[in-house]
């Protein structure tokens, strides 16, 4: 229930920033203000819902009693749950049901003043709204886990190029940066028998399995693949091997 009367939005900038305004509130309710919301939230009282206003403010109210509603109402009850789940599955439930929430009146106002006339309307308040990251995704903090994990993709995507750079050649020269064993008779399963054979090999220096983000080259002698690190050959220096060979196998040659 809203007390305060607000300008009703009109454009697509103004149903957004009625969207993030209240989306603010939500927040605030679910993660800094979340003791004094927990308190209003008694399982004692009538339904009540959270209601995110566009001056970023929360409250817990009961809900309107105008049917239908003049907008679409949040989620009914949330106080009787609070005490039947443990404390961050309420909140992330209530995280949810907010979300859908934001989605229903920002559409709701782009339904009432003619956005459905242009689908590019549309897509472009979607497109604003999935900028942001949702109630849920901030409450339960998967926010911060997303965003260490781009970190870490993009701090390994050089390896990553520059392996799959040298896993393209290899397909094209038998020479090389993970090279197949040495020429036999060759038949139309080769291809995929060397696929599984990286998939499921392990490094004949150190012992460890096959990474995909990781340079490897195989020896044309004993057919093992190793690091090209724990046998000091990089995808430069591989560019210029027509047949490699192993430390292992090396030795036995030069012994021979």
């Amino acid at each position: 229930m809203e007390g305060i009367p607000h300008p009703i939005p009109r454009t697509v900038e103004e149903v957004f920033s009625d969207f993030k305004g209240r989306r603010s509130g939500l927040i605030k309710a679910l993660t800094n203000d979340v003791e004094k919301f927990y308190q209003q939230c008694d399982p004692e009282k009538e339904n009540l819902c959270l209601y995110g206003l566009p001056n970023e403010t929360w409250e817990v109210n009961l809900p309107v009693e105008e049917v239908p509603p003049e907008l679409p109402e949040p989620a009914l009850g949330i106080n009787f749950a609070r005490d039947g789940m443990q404390e961050k599955d309420w909140l992330s439930l209530v995280a949810v049901h907010s979300d859908s929430w934001l989605l229903a009146v920002a559409f709701y106002f782009g339904a009432r003043f003619g956005f459905g006339k242009s689908e590019r309307f549309r897509k472009r308040l979607f497109q604003m709204i999935n900028d942001l990251p949702t109630i849920f995704e901030v409450v339960t903090g998967s926010v911060v886990k997303q965003s260490k994990e781009q970190s870490a993709t993009q701090n390994n995507s050089g390896k990553s190029k520059s392996s799959g750079k040298q896993s393209r050649q290899s397909e094209s020269q038998p020479k090389g940066v993970k090279m197949s064993s040495p020429p036999k008779d060759e038949d139309e399963s080769g291809e995929e028998e060397e696929e599984d054979d990286e998939q499921g090999a392990t490094c004949g220096a150190c012992g460890d399995n096959y990474g995909a983000d990781e340079f490897w080259i195989c020896c044309d002698v004993c057919e093992r693949w190793f690091h090209g690190k724990c046998v000091k050959i990089t995808p430069a220096k591989a560019e210029h091997i027509k047949q490699y060979k192993c430390p292992g196998c090396s030795s036995k040659r030069a012994r021979v």
